[in-house]
């Protein structure tokens, strides 16, 4: 009878010392606003897929769009006030 051996990474894919540091959790806690924009937009697009839009189809789709652009603005803009650690003096 042979015995089934599993990966070592597969088997401690979700150990205690994998998860993410405080650095990422909150590098995606400040993208945030800009990641559930983008899902806005996906709506509005995935709405209008199967059918003609319409007149509120468009404005819902120009409003998605216009606040996507601003929170890429904006996290481009608080990304670059942050010093990174490290940095020349």
């Amino acid at each position: 009878m042979e015995h089934i051996v599993t990966v070592q990474d597969a088997v401690t894919a979700f150990a205690d010392w994998m998860e993410p540091t405080s650095a990422e959790l909150d590098a995606i806690e400040q993208e945030m606003p800009a990641i559930l924009a983008d899902v806005d937009l996906l709506d509005a697009q995935i709405i209008t897929l199967d059918r003609t839009p319409t007149e509120l189809d468009a404005r819902r789709l120009r409003r998605a769009l216009a606040r996507v652009l601003a929170e890429r603005a904006a996290l481009a803009n608080r990304t670059a006030t942050v010093s990174l650690p490290g940095g020349a003096a």
